[in-house]
Formats: C-alpha cells, structure tokens, sequence
C-alpha cells in the first residue's frame, strides 16, 4: 500500500475542536500516520499538491439501498406504500445477480464520485453476495445486509421468505463477508420494517445481532399509513413495539423515523438507538420533515442518507446537506441547523451512528484514512477571502468540486476519474442489465 503526503491543503478536521489548518497529511499503509502545518514525511511513494484544495473526512451516509440504482426514475410521484407495492417489489423481485451487481456498481461510483467513502446499506431479499462483491471490488466501505421479508400482502412471491430460511441466509452471509476487504465490508441484519416482519423473525434477528455483535438496520415511522398499518397489526406505534420485543438497543439504526410521539423519543434516547434521516426522499415522497434539531438537542445520534435512487432520485450527499438544513429553516427559522452541525452529520455523526467513530468521520492521527479533496477554486464558491469554510462546503460546494478520494489509504479517484470502478462497462451494463430485468416483469 503506498506512503501517500497530501501537501498544503485547508484541512477541515471535524475533530472535537472543529480545528482548521493550512498544511500536510500523511498517510501510512492505511491510517493517517502524521499531520500538521508541515510535516517532514522522509521518502514517500505519492505526494498530492493539495494547495488550494480542503481536504475533509469523506461523507459517511448511513442510508442507502444499492439494489435500487437501476430503479432510478421509474417511481416517481408516489407516496410510501405505494411507491413499494406498485413499483420497487416488482422490480427488486425481478433481480438477477447480474443486475444487483450493475445496480451496486452504479451507485457506488456515484458515491464515490461525489465524496462518500463508507455507507450503511440495505439490499434486497435475493443475490446480496452480488453487492458484496461490487463493495468489495470497489474500495467502498460499507454496513450492508440482505432485506428480510417474511410477512405483508402484497408482496412478490420472489420477495416472500420463510422466516428460519432468512435468517439462516443472513447468518451464512455474515460468516462470509463479515470483516472481508481488509475489514471494510461489515454485516447488518436488515428486516425490512415491521410491515414485513413476524415478530417471531424480529426476535431472532435481536439475539443474532447480540450474538455476532453486529448492527441492525431497519426503516421505522417513515409514514402515517406505515405506523397505522403497524398499530392495527402489533397494538403499538413501531418504536414501542421494537422496545417491546427487545429490539431498541444501541445497535438498531432507524431509518427516517419522521413521525414519533414523546414516549418513542424517550425511548430512543434512553436505549442509545441511532437515527438516519434522509431528507430528500422524505420531501419527493411526501413523507414529511423529521424533527431533527430536536433529536440532536436531546443527544441522539443522527446522521444522513439519500436513500435508494428511486425516491430522491440521485446519492448526492451535497443535496442532502442543503436540503437538511434548509428544510429546518423553513419550520424554526434561519438560525437553525448551520453549516457546522450539518457538516458534523455528514461525517462525525455518521461514523457514531454507524458504531465507527474511532476508526473514520474525522481527519486524526491514527484514524482510518478515508477523506476527500475538494477543488474549489471556481466562480461558483467564490470570494475565498476569510471565507467560512463550513459555508462554502455545505451552502456552495457541489458534487464536481470532489476531485480526490481516498478510502482505507487507497485513492479510489484522483482528478475527477473513479479509478475502481470503470465507468464505460457500468453505464453500458446497467442498461443491458435493466433491459433484461423489465423483460422478467
């Protein structure tokens, strides 16, 4: 592995201190080994000239659904139910490990390109082996497990499992990919949400996490007619039954969790459950806006996600950040959620949420090196004069403005270029693959 110096860059360390400095990084295998103003590296294999470039923490996104790529576009103007039972079940019933691969490979070199180095990601019932392989190949880090649906109406038959089988397939793919890539790639069980869960698979997944001390991943209290259905079926809003059967632990990480009442607020904030908002596909969905700032300011743990491709419809961390803050200025006015506390989500507070925080989210000495070079030396983040750096990456930067990523001290893209996924075969395989797939419909 190359001894990389990255020379005269703005460093934006997210550290506690929101320390900033003009200077050197260097990275050593795949850790940041020193940093300062100026360091003497000795003989190196790379230097990087970062001057005029900020070098920050990669984005870690803690929701995404890569089996969905290829769905981009095709369920647009729905809202949550509808947009599952109408459109995404048909079409993730219809995979292909060919497809789930292509699919994979399509977001994350979207990922990558716009500045995400580690996400939490949830595929589909079938072919996850398919989406490992792309994380691997890749250099992504990634939180990733196959979707469990062992119950609801509606569904696929492609997508119905028995519920001792799913959770056996969720184990044998924990035992395999489970710290592989160097220990990139991690295992999450994923059941989907309540709506697709007997209780009698919740309960396993609970004492398969604990016994493989792994995290749990599923979407809760994204809709109105999601808890309604939930209340109807369990007698308890979706947090309260998640308690109730010993679910609601540190390692559950919640998806969206817009609608909450006082009780599961309490709830989450006493047993440590970690939240992940996704604010652009809560606003195309109709969904509503989560109470964000009022999570944060009780100490829960929120970080951001874009969700699939289609319900945003791209995997643009940028946007997210834009549309976090903004979509809280609306609702409690112009000082809420500034440029900093959404800069922290998008790295810090992802990494806590995903249960990494000593390993990535900030640029330290002995942290993983997973970080990203901004160019922004363009009219559109211009004057830099005493600029407000937070300012300029969340209110200004755009996804063009990465130029360099770096993940587990590998550079996965260097001006512009994504060097570990080859960008002409994907786009041509994604739409050979999708054509297929609609054929199988």
């Amino acid at each position: 592995m190359e001894t990389i110096l990255i020379h005269n860059a703005v460093v934006m360390t997210m550290n506690e201190q929101d320390h900033i400095f003009t200077g050197d990084v260097l990275i050593e295998n795949n850790q940041i080994k020193q940093m300062g103003e100026r360091v003497d590296a000795g003989a190196v294999d790379r230097i990087i000239d970062a001057a005029g470039k900020v070098l920050l923490p990669g984005f870690v996104q803690t929701h995404i659904h890569l089996c969905q790529t290829l769905f981009r576009g095709r369920a647009d103007d729905l809202s949550l139910i509808e947009w599952l039972k109408e459109k995404i079940w048909p079409l993730e019933a219809a995979h292909s490990e060919d497809s789930v691969y292509y699919s994979a490979m399509l977001g994350i070199g979207e990922l990558i390109r716009s500045g995400t180095t580690t996400i939490l990601d949830m595929e589909t019932v079938q072919y996850t082996e398919s989406a490992f392989q792309a994380i691997k190949e890749s250099g992504i880090r990634a939180l990733s497990g196959k979707v469990m649906m062992d119950h609801g109406s509606e569904v696929p038959l492609a997508l119905q499992e028995n519920t001792e089988k799913s959770l056996q397939d969720s184990v044998d793919l924990l035992e395999k990919w489970h710290g592989a890539g160097n220990g990139r790639i991690q295992y999450a069980f994923c059941p989907r949400f309540v709506v697709s869960c007997t209780e009698e698979l919740l309960i396993g997944v609970r004492d398969l996490s604990a016994e493989y001390g792994v995290m749990v991943h599923t979407h809760a209290s994204e809709n109105l007619g999601e808890i309604a259905m939930v209340e109807a079926e369990r007698g308890m809003r979706n947090v309260v039954y998640l308690d109730h059967i010993g679910l609601a632990k540190p390692n559950l990480i919640l998806a969206h969790s817009i609608w909450l009442d006082d009780e599961e607020k309490r709830i989450i904030r006493e047993r440590g459950v970690k939240i992940t908002h996704c604010p652009g596909s809560n606003l195309k969905l109709a969904s509503g806006i989560a109470e964000v700032p009022l999570l944060l300011e009780q100490g829960i743990d929120v970080g951001i996600g874009a969700d699939g491709a289609p319900c945003n419809n791209n995997l643009d961390m940028f946007q997210e950040m834009r549309l976090t803050a903004y979509m809280q200025k609306v609702k409690h006015g112009p000082t809420i959620m500034n440029a900093r506390t959404v800069l922290r989500m998008a790295t810090m507070g992802g990494a806590r949420v995903l249960g990494l925080e000593q390993q990535i989210g900030s640029v330290e000495i002995g942290k993983l090196a997973d970080l990203q070079l901004l160019d922004l030396e363009d009219f559109h983040v211009y004057p830099s004069f005493d600029a407000d750096w937070y300012s300029r990456v969340v209110y200004a930067a755009t996804r063009g403005d990465v130029d360099t990523v770096i993940i587990d001290g590998q550079i996965v893209m260097e001006s512009k270029i994504v060097k570990t996924v080859d960008k002409k075969i994907v786009l041509k395989e994604a739409d050979r693959s999708l054509r297929k797939l609609i054929e199988r419909l």
